[in-house]
């Protein structure tokens, strides 16, 4: 596919995107809501997240400093161009294909924008999450936020990803998880450790949105966030305690959130 048609594809697959997703009626959870890229970049993060759900972040944070990691396979050169319509920075790699530059480009991205990656990408296995961004955060000394969304009764694509289509006008959920520190001198034992603990709590935050999208408004205490930021040992399942009432808010695309916070 030509530049002139990859152009026009991302042009048209954007308006769509924005069109279907304003639908959609959003709340969130914060752990801490200084995590939300929305507040700016002062302190460059890793934001993970799964996916299936790459259509939520694309419309609700484009145009907050975020550098997403793409694949270099071709079914990815249209969704290059809608992130790019929709206010993302690309790099184009992997951890098998391209991973030395790609390495090298979010290294140089993530020293004043925050970086986010599907570590089930691109051709999965689905939730489960590769080692390439772990090894990322360690060598750039950046924290990693683990992203849980959801829809109620969404459709599902019969993809590798089982890719989660909304359905118009229903709800959407989203859970921040902690910021997570990861050590720098991980050795390979311990980064398998860290890689399937993080991936617990990526696959926890994910089980918690798409809970809440299910039944709607739940009382206090049905939606959690950690604390801490200490990432749980590799036999450790963290046990999430409720998130405050007041750390519950609407989730709004990112140019109206920040004209709101000005």
């Amino acid at each position: 596919m030509n530049n002139m048609l990859l152009s026009a594809a991302g042009l048209t697959a954007s308006v769509s995107v924005r069109s279907w997703m304003k639908t959609l009626r959003y709340r969130i959870a914060y752990h801490d809501p200084a995590l939300d890229p929305k507040t700016g970049c002062d302190q460059p993060r890793m934001y993970v997240f799964w996916h299936e759900y790459i259509l939520l972040p694309l419309y609700l944070r484009g145009n907050c400093d975020l550098t997403m990691l793409l694949s270099q396979h071709r079914d990815a050169d249209v969704l290059a161009r809608v992130a790019k319509q929709m206010g993302f920075d690309s790099v184009r790699g992997s951890t098998y294909r391209g991973s030395v530059t790609a390495l090298r480009s979010m290294a140089r991205a993530g020293s004043n924008r925050h970086l986010t990656i599907t570590p089930d990408g691109p051709r999965g296995p689905r939730r489960k999450l590769a080692v390439g961004p772990i090894y990322l955060a360690a060598k750039l000394g950046m924290p990693i936020v683990p992203l849980g969304f959801g829809y109620r009764r969404p459709w599902r694509f019969r993809s590798w990803d089982r890719f989660a289509l909304p359905r118009l006008f229903s709800q959407a959920r989203a859970v921040v998880g902690p910021a997570v520190s990861i050590d720098a001198k991980l050795d390979r034992t311990e980064l398998e450790q860290t890689r399937q603990s993080l991936e617990r709590l990526l696959n926890q935050v994910t089980s918690q949105a798409e809970g809440w999208a299910e039944i709607g408004d739940a009382p206090q205490g049905t939606v959690a966030g950690r604390r801490e930021g200490r990432l749980p040992g590799p036999a450790e399942l963290p046990t999430l305690p409720a998130i405050p009432a007041q750390e519950l808010a609407d989730y709004e695309p990112c140019e109206i959130a920040r004209r709101k916070a000005a």
